[in-house]
């Protein structure tokens, strides 16, 4: 009985061995491949303006960046109408996130509004106009349609056109606004090693009112 008992243990040690020098599987996720944005990279910026004279008055403020490693684009955009006859008053907020079509046929964006409402858009890129056009969503709003065009005019300058169709309705102009580039802040110089931030002179402190002024004689 000894002696198979040892016989078995060097069989087993025996097949364990390779084990050891084998090295470790290394498991690799293959990524998507980047995106070309360059056909938007006008866009990239922060742009405000006010609507014109046959839209509801009011402001729009949209900006646009890179995220994720550039593999997004990032809309804000805030959007401050006055109210018309025919519509009510807008504060809206929105956030949107631009990516590739999978099926490789441009770009989507989906959209998310402080209204609760999350819907999604084909984009079109011609030339120097970008459009975007209703394809539903999770949750869009009921019957309604929304799109709009950014058509660029010049190197800082946009002009924003935003058409509604109401349920079971045409298409009609809601609002137009021409928006411009928002300069970037200033960065100040770093100081020098060693140098302290200059400070201004301290104000000298005025002398004390007598406690008992002179009465006029």
């Amino acid at each position: 009985m000894r002696p198979l008992l040892l016989a078995l243990l060097w069989t087993l040690s025996a097949v364990a061995a390779p084990a050891k020098d084998k090295p470790p599987l290394a498991y690799r996720i293959p990524l998507p491949p980047r995106a070309d944005f360059g056909s938007l990279d006008w866009l990239i910026g922060e742009w405000a303006g006010k609507t014109g004279d046959r839209s509801p008055q009011g402001e729009i403020h949209l900006a646009i960046s890179y995220d994720l490693d550039k593999r997004f684009l990032i809309f804000r955009e805030e959007v401050a109408l006055a109210a018309t006859p025919t519509a009510p008053a807008t504060n809206e907020s929105w956030l949107g996130i631009l990516s590739p079509d999978p099926a490789g046929k441009g770009f989507v964006l989906q959209v998310f509004s402080n209204t609760g409402f999350i819907t999604r858009y084909r984009v079109t890129v011609d030339q120097a106009s970008v459009s975007f056009n209703p394809e539903g969503g999770e949750e869009p709003p009921p019957g309604w349609l929304f799109r709009r065009t950014l058509q660029r005019l010049d190197v800082g300058e946009l002009n924003e056109t935003v058409q509604v169709a109401p349920p079971g309705k045409p298409f009609f102009d809601y609002c137009a606004a021409k928006l411009a580039r928002v300069p970037a802040p200033e960065s100040k110089p770093p100081s020098a090693p060693g140098e302290k931030p200059s400070t201004p002179p301290a104000e000298k402190p005025s002398a004390p009112a007598p406690a008992n002024p002179p009465k006029e004689k």
